[in-house]
């Protein structure tokens, strides 16, 4: 439903799917739905009831990061990216990588940047993002 575009009923059956079995994985979801609604506070709530089922799981810290990028508290999410570059489980761990570099340019430390960006690209070399940034980065430099 999500990828349908009806928020609406995948806030729905997340919210059942949750009654029924309460996961981290359904929490965050829920909390990503949320955030393609500006509901920014439910989705962080959202993310820290997944952490709290599942602290191993990266994927909620790494979207909880994301949310509070979103609500300008740079400095809580750069800790929520770290915990989330640290959790053993993580489908895409070059996230957190790509999302810390974005903080730390934004805060102007672009050789921070460049070192996540760099980690980023061994992580998963395919991620076009990462060339396109590095680029970006090091061309601010010269």
């Amino acid at each position: 439903m999500q990828q349908d575009g009806d928020i609406d009923r995948a806030i729905d059956l997340y919210s059942k799917s949750i009654r029924l079995l309460p996961t981290a994985a359904a929490h965050t979801a829920r909390g990503w739905a949320y955030s393609f609604q500006d509901r920014l506070e439910e989705a962080v709530q959202e993310c820290e009831r997944a952490i709290a089922l599942d602290p191993s799981d990266g994927a909620a810290y790494n979207d909880l990061g994301s949310y509070l990028v979103t609500l300008g508290r740079l400095d809580d999410a750069i800790e929520y990216f770290m915990l989330a570059k640290a959790a053993p489980k993580n489908e895409t761990p070059h996230y957190p990588c790509i999302n810390l570099a974005e903080v730390y340019a934004a805060r102007g430390r672009p050789f921070r940047a460049i070192h996540e960006l760099r980690e980023a690209k061994r992580l998963c070399p395919e991620e076009p993002r990462v060339d396109t940034a590095l680029g970006e980065l090091i061309g601010q430099l010269n």
